[in-house]
């Protein structure tokens, strides 16, 4: 183009023309009145410009392509470089040249650019290898050779530069532009790019080589290897590997003054034999002055070791034979275990350290330097920032782990995504709670406290045992709990196995983050399936055998958890584990001494599956319950389980059928085949699976599906498969919806139902008056819990329970008492007693604080009122039986069961076990010895002399 009033001409992106100067013509000139300018400043009422656009400014002389260009000299702004003007000083093209500022048209200079290196080499401007032409000293200053700006700082030459091209009349347009631009992170000061001499090796060389090692490992996750590492060798140059600093790793090469005598440096006995000296430190200052003499003669003088230390990354990457000193030492160490196992690193080092120890075992030894590689995404901060010891933004981790533990924060950290290679943003907050099971955020709450809740209930109820008199807690043999008759006994037995063959076989694959959740829903299922419909039996209410079984099972399975996960949980899992071996002879001293569990037996995959579909069963009648108001305690008349397979079904009303039952709080279960009875089903197509594979043709086969008959969808539930318009769909491309058919006579309140499209459940709702007593005897119980809670009583605390009704009418609440004695004196663990028989000495003070330990009163219980009291167990005398004892003497009678009064309750109980129901009481002063006997002449308990009473009439 050529400015119509300067007549400059100018070549010039066409996109950047409206970016070049416009001129304005000067008063009284030839192409232009006088006058003009002033008019141009001037807004006229038509609301032209105040200035001539660029399409005014200019005339196009010529368009052609940027590659025409290719090949043409042009004249530099300066001339401190004409001697090179045979290869330099011509235009070339490469890509990375934009058109949203300058001209379109840059300038390179090799030694201050990447770009500029590259695209010179590759239009051979310089050569590969040669000095290149450097104008700027190592202090940022322009050398003797720049003579105008000579000894002048880089940034501050700017203006004089300026003021120079517009001399020259060489400048076009100058301004201020605000853009990014490195700066040195130590010091905050702006860097300046500038090729220095450096000592490479040859990766290049290599390339093929170091893909097809890649080839031969393996990574986590796999899209890193396959992707950004694959495409990082294959793009590799060669590496730099020196750098001129004093602390560091010197480089171990002698060069002579003319370059062209080297020799490396491979041992320090070399070294040595060469120089004549003596090396006891290899650091710069203790080897720099060290010589060697050149091999050609004296005239050539000496080899003197070059500047230059290690990159830090030549070393790192040298690590898996550096460490061992190999080769001089452990020879067959290094050579049986070289490729190391796995590495483990952030995704920052797929360029850094994973690419070093590639690139030298690939030089040195044709081979990968590890067999597998876990890659970890960069932990921020909260703010998405990158954690900062400057800017002190992120919680101090010794912080973390004083509030909740390093086991919660390790946990937090494997189940987050940084354990695949994303970022993860830290949060405090997160490593205590956790919103699902799938959130990274976890830990303490659903983690560790189910954990521990199971393990002190275990102990809890070993303790009892003693407690109430049997033998200590000792864990039955592994291959007997394996037979335990127990339905839950062998599915929290298979469950465990599976606990142990996934973990392996996810530890096998380096999948950290798969364990946890894995794990949240094995601690789920043993604290809310295994202990809690087991309480009957691991609180001794089924007997003392079949205790012992449900307490050694539930000992062999967190003894099998803790050490499956003491690698993720180490100092949690010692602490458990450190409790347990106590009743194990022969156990490791620490949990971190044992061997990784082996799979043990077989896998019961089919009970697995029977309970999992069990607990949908409870929540599935859960939720109608919920959808109409019906609490679990108050009872229900029946359930209908529809299912076709026959083995599901015999499970849920055989051997789970109790389980089922307690936890509904239902009366009867029926179970249906036929899936029809109370359903009907309709299919409709999963289109987030079939529209990417149907494509246009989705349209016409969802209209089919949705048209299938209630024959055409329970035959594609048997074979599996069905094809419509000639298209053969599978099984899981088809959602089964199953409505809810009422039988005749019936309507939603009286009967519903719930599904989840594999199994149906239908409950029957009307109210009945006949389970009015166990919905009532049900709430009692709750009370007493409740009670029990708020009284800080622990499992093990034994209490006697005292009921008083409070209404005129007390026949009502006397009846339920009668007909439900059994259901809750097997809730509570003891008979129920009427306030009426508590004895005297029961609310006196004992020593120095209350036998009572709670009284409540509740109301509006089905329309009942009634007040509950917790005591502890009061001895019962029976008076006759002592006086006999002393012959009559009432007096030596009261001093008995005063001394018997003023003992703790618990020593003396243990006297009793350990006479076997009998003690000798002998000092109490001016008292004869007596023998005193359980039962006959004194009961433990008011629950006791009760049940008692109750037999011998």
């Amino acid at each position: 183009v050529r400015n119509k009033y300067s007549g400059k001409i100018y070549v010039v992106a066409e996109s950047r023309l409206s970016e070049l100067p416009t001129e304005k013509p000067k008063p009284n000139a030839a192409n232009g009145p006088s006058g003009d300018s002033k008019k141009s400043k001037s807004k006229g009422s038509s609301g032209e410009k105040t200035k001539d656009s660029a399409a005014d400014s200019f005339e196009v002389l010529e368009k052609f392509s940027g590659a025409s260009l290719v090949g043409k000299k042009y004249e530099p702004l300066f001339n401190y470089f004409l001697e090179f003007s045979d290869a330099a000083f011509r235009v070339i093209a490469d890509n990375y040249v934009t058109d949203d500022s300058g001209t379109g048209i840059v300038h390179c200079a090799p030694a201050f650019g990447e770009d500029d290196y590259r695209v010179c080499i590759g239009n051979q401007i310089i050569n590969k290898g040669e000095n290149l032409i450097v104008a700027v000293d190592d202090d940022g200053c322009f050398t003797g050779k720049i003579t105008d700006f000579s000894g002048c700082y880089v940034k501050d030459a700017d203006k004089d530069i300026i003021e120079a091209l517009k001399a020259k009349g060489r400048l076009v347009k100058q301004g201020t532009f605000t853009h990014s631009y490195p700066f040195c992170w130590r010091s905050d000061t702006p860097l300046i790019y500038r090729a220095v001499p450096s000592w490479f090796v040859r990766v290049e060389q290599l390339k093929e080589q170091l893909l097809d090692n890649n080839k031969q490992t393996y990574w986590v996750p796999d899209y890193v290897k396959d992707k950004r590492f694959h495409n990082w060798l294959e793009n590799a140059r060669d590496w730099a590997i020196s750098r001129s600093r004093f602390w560091g790793t010197p480089i171990p090469v002698w060069i002579s003054e003319d370059g062209e005598e080297v020799i490396v440096m491979d041992s320090v006995e070399k070294l040595e034999r060469l120089s004549g000296a003596k090396v006891f430190d290899l650091h710069r200052h203790n080897i720099d002055h060290i010589t060697v003499p050149s091999s050609r003669g004296p005239e050539f003088g000496v080899l003197r070791r070059i500047d230059d230390v290690f990159d830090c990354w030549f070393e790192s990457g040298s690590m898996p034979y550096a460490y061992i000193h190999y080769p001089f030492e452990n020879v067959e160490l290094f050579e049986k275990n070289f490729p190391g196992h796995f590495v483990a690193e952030g995704l920052d080092q797929t360029r850094g350290w994973f690419y070093t120890l590639m690139v030298l075992s690939t030089a040195l030894f044709g081979k990968p330097a590890f067999r597998n590689l876990i890659c970890n995404g960069l932990v921020l901060a909260e703010d998405g920032k990158k954690m900062s010891k400057r800017l002190k933004n992120y919680p101090s981790p010794m912080e973390v782990i004083n509030d909740y533990g390093a086991d919660a924060l390790r946990l937090y950290l494997i189940n987050s995504p940084v354990v695949r290679a994303e970022t993860l943003r830290f949060k405090k907050d997160g490593v205590f709670g956790v919103v699902s099971i799938f959130c990274a955020l976890l830990a303490v709450k659903d983690v560790f406290l189910p954990w521990y809740n199971a393990y002190r209930f275990l102990v809890q109820n070993a303790k009892r045992l003693e407690y109430e008199g049997s033998a200590p807690f000792v864990p039955i043999a592994v291959a007997v709990i394996q037979k335990s008759s127990n339905v839950l006994d062998q599915w929290i037995n298979s469950a465990t196995q599976s606990l142990v063959h996934f973990v392996r076989e996810e530890m096998d694959a380096y999948r950290l983050y798969t364990v946890v959740p894995y794990l949240l829903k094995f601690l789920d299922n043993l604290t809310n399936i295994y202990v809690r419909f087991n309480r009957k039996r691991l609180k001794g209410r089924t007997g003392e055998e079949d205790c012992r079984m449900a307490l050694s099972t539930l000992y062999n399975v967190l003894l099998t958890s803790c050490k499956v996960m003491a690698p993720f949980t180490p100092f949690f899992t010692e602490v458990l584990y450190q409790n347990m071996r106590k009743i194990c002879d022969g156990a490791e001293e620490s949990i971190h001494y044992c061997s990784f569990p082996q799979e043990e037996g077989k896998r019961g995959e089919r009970i697995e599956e029977s309970v999992a579909r069990m607990m949908k069963i409870i929540d599935l009648a859960r939720n109608i319950r919920e959808r109409h108001n019906k609490p679990l305690k108050t009872p229900l008349r029946e359930m209908v389980v529809v299912h076709p397979d026959e083995d599901f079904l015999g499970d849920i009303v055989g051997k789970l059928r109790e389980y089922v039952l307690e936890e509904l709080n239902i009366r009867s279960l029926v179970t249906c085949k036929d899936t029809l009875k109370y359903a009907s089903i309709r299919a409709e197509p999963d289109f987030s699976v079939l529209g990417k594979r149907l494509g246009k043709a989705m349209g016409a086969v969802a209209k089919e599906i949705k048209a299938m008959s209630q024959e055409d969808i329970l035959a594609l539930t048997k074979a599996g498969e069905v094809t419509i318009a000639t298209h053969c769909l599978k099984l899981t491309e088809i959602k089964l919806v199953r409505e809810f058919k009422h039988p005749d006579g019936m309507t939603d309140k009286e009967m519903d139902a719930a599904g989840d499209g594999d199994v149906l459940v239908v409950l029957d709702i009307r109210p009945d008056e006949s389970l009015f007593e166990a919905g009532v005897a049900r709430e009692v119980v709750n009370r007493i819990q409740k009670s029990r809670k708020k009284a800080g009583l622990e499992p093990t605390d034994m209490v006697e329970v005292y009921f008083e009704s409070l209404d005129e009418d007390k026949s009502v609440i006397q009846q339920v008492l009668n007909s439900q004695e059994n259901y809750i004196k097997d809730a509570i663990g003891s008979p129920l007693l009427s306030s009426d028989i508590m004895p005297l000495h029961a609310v006196k003070f004992d020593q120095f604080e209350f036998v009572v330990l709670s009284e409540e009163i509740f109301h509006g219980i089905y329309n009942m009122s009634f007040k509950i009291s917790l005591v502890r167990p009061a001895l019962v005398f029976k008076a006759n039986s002592i006086l006999a004892l002393y012959a009559g003497n009432s007096k030596f009678a009261q001093g008995l069961q005063i001394y018997l009064l003023s003992r703790d309750h618990s020593c003396l109980k243990s006297e009793f076990q350990l006479g076997r129901g009998k003690i000798k009481v002998d000092c109490i002063e001016n008292l004869p010895a007596v023998e005193v006997k359980l039962g006959e002449h004194v009961f433990l308990t008011v629950g006791d002399y009760y049940l008692t009473e109750r037999k011998s009439h």
